[in-house]
């Protein structure tokens, strides 16, 4: 009987959606709420349940409708806190604690946004050590997807507050950005991060969106379809496991123990590290390759402590000292950062052992990297010569497809289920994932400014992004450039009304995709903020922007907005090309004439078109305003 009625009332629940209050993960303890503007407050019960609210010495209530769904609307609420809110229906009652009234801002994009105080912490030790900010909260969105339909809720997520410890998870971008506005202003201030790495502009689009671009709408709805999803998991899953299973199995260096101490290798090949060795080596294939290093300790730092610096090295590595396993990371991004346990370093003669797994492309220790032992205040340079040899030859591995990366899958699971939570606007970073199509990206970017706004139905709120910064090696002569072209397409984004861009073409380096430079880039964005959103109309908060030309003769005369106090610059202006008719672009004599900019070239008579650091990585770029803020990358043609 017992269990017949259990099973009866799982059957009623089921029916109406919802058997008891339930609270959406963004309203809980600790959660900061929009200041100054009508604020919703949702959430699921059983049908037709009253609702009653109790906020800031007053009561509200709301009645959910047939599904469970309620919803209600406080009134404008000036900055402060801690307040407390119950939230009661007929059969239980929610108590929600240290609630602050400030700004709301949601971040998001791809791994730059993402990128964490701890990842970027070898340059800002001050900074973490004094991030002591109870009124500065931040939410971290679970990273999944849903090519289904947009959710309701998302299944994780708490409201964590600022100390030395917690920011080290905090969204470095957003962290910086957000202690300048709170320094600035006085106010509590809330980071909703929703981002996620690796992801094109197009999975953070909605359907409604994507209809617009019906190829990325196409492949939104095959995604739809769980067995198509599950096929292309479970391929690429067992293709890797059988790729590594194989490499791992056959590696001699694995069967032999080349990570032992004490090892002859005499006969294994020298190379010079960091650099990647098909540039010494063409034969070594993909696969898994060994290398080993003999360096010295002295007698004050034996049996300390160590910390391991080694770069960033293509792809998985796993790292052993003296034979004893250390670390190992997975894929090529991360700093790798070991720590060497007490007492594995000896006075004298130590070996360092690397196994490195190489799934594709040149296999290698990025260059221009830390690559080092350092204990206490004494270090030990680990670059130079290493002994090298191939452990297993493999094919190289094709890449799996990230399904999370596919059209309207983020959206229906990172942004809509905050779209009732009132902001006061976004950051956002991405582009990276689209440089393969820069001449797709305007559009998608602006659609997706445009119809977030609508469906957060809260007007034009300042939406504010950053230009891709510079990246990859720099070129002798101007050439095409596909992340130029996409930095182009992020400036002309600027059209859509109540937007601003931060530069960051000064700040990127030229063999990591992310750089570790983003206090800046949260400052920039924040003297956009206190343009936009905070009425500071006088504030210089953008570098120089191309407005027009005039040629004049053999010159081409350059007028531009967001001069600031003048133009200024690093030394001789450089990175300025110019072109006739042809468009075949040469290096550019250039010079600074009051607010204007002079160019020309010997070489074009007849001069029609200017690109300024139109490059992958323009590393010469040096053209700001006196305010310090770099001019964006520009085409005239």
């Amino acid at each position: 009987m017992k269990s017949l009625q259990i099973t009866c009332l799982l059957f009623i629940c089921s029916i109406n959606a919802y058997c008891q209050l339930e609270l959406p993960k963004l309203i809980s303890d600790g959660m900061v709420l929009q200041r100054e503007i009508p604020l919703k407050i949702w959430g699921w019960s059983k049908s037709q349940d009253t609702i009653e609210i109790k906020f800031n010495n007053s009561n509200y209530q709301a009645i959910a409708d047939n599904t469970g769904n309620w919803a209600t609307t406080l009134p404008p609420i000036e900055a402060g806190g801690p307040f407390q809110m119950t939230i009661s229906s007929s059969d239980s009652s929610v108590t929600i604690e240290d609630i602050l009234i400030g700004d709301v801002w949601l971040c998001s994009g791809q791994s730059n946004m993402e990128i964490s105080l701890d990842r970027t912490s070898p340059i800002y030790p001050k900074e973490i050590k004094n991030a002591n900010f109870n009124n500065i909260r931040y939410f971290e969105v679970p990273k999944t997807y849903n090519f289904k339909a947009p959710q309701k809720r998302i299944e994780g997520g708490q409201w964590t507050k600022t100390t030395p410890e917690t920011v080290l998870k905090f969204s470095a971008v957003a962290y910086f950005f957000a202690h300048e506005i709170h320094n600035s202003y006085n106010i509590p201030i809330g980071l909703i991060n929703a981002a996620l790495g690796g992801s094109p502009v197009n999975a953070w689009l909605s359907e409604k969106a994507l209809k617009k671009f019906p190829e990325a709408h196409k492949q939104y709805k095959i995604f739809q379809q769980d067995h198509y999803v599950d096929s292309i998991k479970l391929a690429d899953q067992k293709r890797i496991q059988n790729w590594y299973q194989s490499v791992n199995t056959r590696d001699r260096g694995t069967i032999d123990h080349w990570e032992a101490k004490n090892l002859h290798i005499e006969n294994w090949d020298k190379i010079q590290m960091p650099g990647f060795w098909t540039t010494t080596y063409p034969e070594l294939q993909q696969g898994v390759v060994w290398l080993r290093k003999e360096f010295e300790i002295s007698k004050a730092s034996s049996g300390k402590e160590a910390k391991l610096l080694l770069g960033t090295i293509v792809d998985a590595d796993s790292v052993f000292i003296n034979g004893n396993y250390v670390g190992h990371t997975t894929y090529q991004y991360p700093p790798r950062r070991y720590t060497i346990a007490k007492n594995l370093l000896k006075e004298g003669i130590n070996t360092i052992a690397i196994k490195v797994i190489n799934e594709r492309g040149h296999g290698g220790f990025t260059p221009e990297k830390d690559y080092k032992i350092v204990v206490g205040n004494q270090e030990v340079d680990l670059k130079g010569t290493w002994r090298i040899r191939q452990g297993a030859k493999a094919t190289p591995l094709a890449g799996q497809t990230f399904v999370r990366w596919e059209p309207g899958g983020l959206y229906n699971a990172m942004i809509a289920p905050l779209l009732k939570y009132r902001i006061k606007g976004t950051l956002w970073y991405q582009g990276e994932s689209d440089t393969d199509e820069p001449e797709k990206y305007q559009e998608l970017f602006t659609t997706l400014i445009k119809t977030w706004r609508e469906d957060w139905n809260q007007g034009e709120f300042p939406f504010l992004y950053v230009q891709l910064a510079n990246f990859m090696k720099a070129k002798n002569q101007p050439s095409q450039s596909n992340w130029a072209a996409l930095r182009d397409a992020q400036l002309q984004s600027l059209e859509v009304d109540n937007t601003a861009m931060a530069v960051a073409i000064d700040i990127g380096e030229w063999n990591d995709i992310h750089p570790l430079n983003k206090k800046d880039v949260g400052h920039r964005l924040a003297l956009a903020a206190k343009h936009l959103a905070y009425g500071e109309k006088n504030i210089i908060y953008s570098g120089p922007q191309f407005k027009s030309q005039r040629i004049d003769g053999q010159k081409i005369i350059l007028s531009f907005d967001h001069i600031g106090s003048g133009l200024t610059s690093k030394g001789r202006l450089k990175e300025f090309a110019i072109a006739g008719e042809d468009k075949k672009f040469v290096w550019a004599k250039a010079e600074i004439k009051g607010d204007k900019i002079e160019v020309w070239s010997p070489e074009i008579t007849h001069p029609k078109y200017v690109r300024y650091a139109w490059a992958d990585n323009p590393e010469h770029a040096n053209l700001y305003n006196e305010q310090g803020l770099p001019a964006s990358p520009f085409k005239t043609d």
